[in-house]
């Protein structure tokens, strides 16, 4: 069982780590962090450059911190946060990923969910440091606290269209 939290704990700890990456710097494929601001312009959000980086230094700590396994319910609160906020940007798009939907951020958020509920298991930073085993209520709390920072995130900084009849 080790083993697998493990792996699954690397595989979407690392991923969502480099998502921040691409949204800061040109590398992995990013485009730097014009491109990052640009994205989150294009989707609705105001703050300019703070907001890509608060978003891709979000996703690199949480990122990373579930990979390590440290602080596991911080990490999954982190990343259950900002794949709250992607997973309303895509909302509208249905939820396939294939049509642009919410699928993948869905599973990001199942996922870290899931680590905290079930902990990083005994290959980690929290086993060796003596933080585990975290009780059960910390999960909950992961899950409400992400949610709840990723909507609000989601309100406080997502411009309202223009009405179709404002003076110009």
């Amino acid at each position: 069982m080790d083993t697998g939290i493990l792996i699954l704990r690397l595989l979407v700890g690392l991923l969502v780590a480099g998502h921040g990456v691409q949204k800061v710097s040109t590398h992995l494929g990013g485009r730097g962090l014009a491109g990052g601001t640009e994205e989150f312009r294009a989707d609705g959000f105001r703050g300019g450059a703070l907001t890509a980086l608060a978003a891709g230094g979000g996703q690199i700590g949480s990122g990373l911190l579930l990979a390590a396994g440290f602080l596991t319910p911080l990490a999954a609160t982190g990343t259950i946060g900002v794949m709250t906020v992607a997973l309303t940007v895509k909302w509208r798009h249905g939820l396939w990923v294939q049509n642009d939907g919410y699928e993948y951020p869905l599973v990001l958020i199942g996922t870290a969910a899931a680590l905290a509920a079930t902990g990083p298991g005994a290959w980690s930073l929290d086993a060796a440091l003596g933080l585990t085993p975290y009780p059960l209520w910390w999960a909950a709390l992961a899950l409400a606290a992400g949610l709840g920072s990723g909507l609000l995130t989601r309100i406080v900084l997502h411009r309202l269209p223009a009405p179709a009849n404002a003076e110009r």
